[in-house]
């Protein structure tokens, strides 16, 4: 295509809690693309950046478009780009602050590569988004603070080459806005039975509930989640839904990936609002504080940390719980404060448990004459037989070793409270290790106009 140019359009903040939808903003940009004659070289990518981080959209998502066009229609392109930002994006709303960047290369330089890495598991600022695409001759458009910046930047230099996944998101009619969504909860959980592991994050078994479906006020009827195109639209085919979708689409994406996440670090290294890996051993019991949220404290040569395990976590709460003090393990999350002055607490989503201390506890000891279990006389006082009649002065209790229920291995936050980047149990084992970008071979995406 020797006279076709390449360009990455990067999108981020359109959305806010009252309304709104950047990857809405994505699949009705793609419409009017089409309409413009541009081929697309990937699917549209949705990119997740760190998830702790304190002014993050709702779901913390940034966009990307990759095409080949006429030069002669450059102009046009971004002229529409802007149009539907300025017409979709909640710009009144305070912390509403849509950045659009374009960038006019084939080749991502590893510089802006970088760069989306450390939006992914750190904290990127404004001022290197701007200097790096002046270096880089790249083009951006901000509203009001411009941090969407840094978002747009990141979801250009995120070319998920390595291991990803698919979400196919169907769209609601306006007038839908805001009521709840209908769809057939029984041909959810069918679709899932019979799609798995091949989709993941579809239903929450241990609530009995649909998690495909947001309950926000915004455009989206359902987004489902799986290792291809091919079987996200499968199972989209499988549910029953009740209420007119204006349009579908599928993104390539980086959720369900651990992305965020990356080596183990010393506990004395952390850095607030950022995701970590951890591992140590258990060095504070734990304790349940209002509302059923578990911590425990973990500490390394480095230093101790507590880790919460929420309630909405579910199981893994569960195995929080049943830790003690001296058992090895990982733990994965984010850290964030719970309140102003409290102290640096990690947010919990997984816990690799790695060597279980013994657990033990004490009973009286036994008679030596009829082996019957002995009755304390009082604090240092010795020991009675009611069987015998006799007294023990110098007996002691003694330890007994308690079984644990608690297995080695990997647990999972439950799927409700999942964060998009987490990568869950389902996919272990199905990971992609290479990807070659290339244009869509299947069906992607479908509009309606009723």
């Amino acid at each position: 295509m020797i006279n076709k140019l390449q360009m990455h359009i990067g999108l981020d903040d359109t959305d806010s809690t009252r309304r709104g939808c950047t990857t809405y903003i994505a699949a009705l940009l793609v419409e009017k693309l089409e309409k413009l004659k541009v081929k697309f070289v990937d699917y549209p990518n949705l990119v997740r950046l760190n998830p702790n981080v304190p002014w993050k959209t709702r779901g913390n998502g940034a966009l990307c478009l990759r095409i080949e066009y006429e030069k002669e229609i450059e102009e046009e392109i971004e002229e529409t780009t802007l149009g539907l930002v300025k017409k979709h994006a909640d710009l009144e709303f305070e912390n509403t602050n849509p950045g659009i960047v374009f960038f006019k290369k084939g080749n991502i330089p590893t510089e802006i590569c970088a760069f989306a890495k450390k939006a992914i598991t750190g904290i990127a600022n404004l001022g290197e988004a701007k200097e790096l695409l002046e270096r880089c001759s790249g083009k951006a458009l901000g509203f009001n603070n411009c941090r969407g910046i840094i978002g747009g930047l990141a979801a250009i230099g995120e070319t998920l080459k390595g291991d990803h996944t698919f979400e196919l998101i169907a769209y609601r009619l306006q007038e839908n806005y805001g009521s709840k969504r209908k769809v057939d909860k029984t041909s959810i959980f069918e679709m899932d039975q019979a799609t798995k592991p091949q989709t993941f994050n579809n239903v929450d078994s241990e609530k009995n509930r649909v998690i495909i479906t947001p309950h926000g006020p915004d455009p989206i009827l359902l987004g489902i989640r799986g290792e291809t195109p091919e079987i996200v639209r499968k199972a989209f085919e499988m549910v029953k839904l009740k209420e007119p979708v204006e349009r579908w689409i599928i993104f390539r994406t980086n959720q369900g990936t651990d992305s965020h996440f990356g080596e183990i670090a010393p506990i004395q290294k952390i850095v607030p609002y950022t995701p970590m890996v951890a591992e140590g051993t258990v060095s504070k019991s734990p304790w349940i504080v209002p509302l059923r949220h578990v911590f425990f404290s973990l500490k390394d040569i480095t230093g101790e940390i507590d880790c919460a395990a929420y309630e909405p976590t579910g199981s893994l709460r569960k195995v929080a719980r049943s830790l003690v003090v001296g058992d090895k393990i990982r733990v994965y999350g984010g850290l964030r404060r719970r309140s102003e002055n409290k102290p640096l607490t990690l947010n919990l989503e997984k816990i690799r448990i790695i060597e279980l201390a013994k657990k033990t506890r004490y009973q009286n000891p036994l008679c030596p004459k009829c082996l019957k279990r002995l009755k304390s006389m009082g604090k240092n006082k010795g020991y009675r037989c009611e069987n015998c009649k006799l007294r023990f002065k110098g007996l002691k209790k003694i330890p007994v070793e308690i079984e644990r229920k608690t297995k080695l291995g990997l647990c999972v936050t439950s799927p409700r409270s999942q964060r998009h980047l987490t990568k869950p149990l389902r996919r272990y084992g199905l990971e992609k290790h290479h990807f070659e970008v290339a244009s869509p071979t299947v069906k992607w995406h479908s509009f309606w106009h009723h």
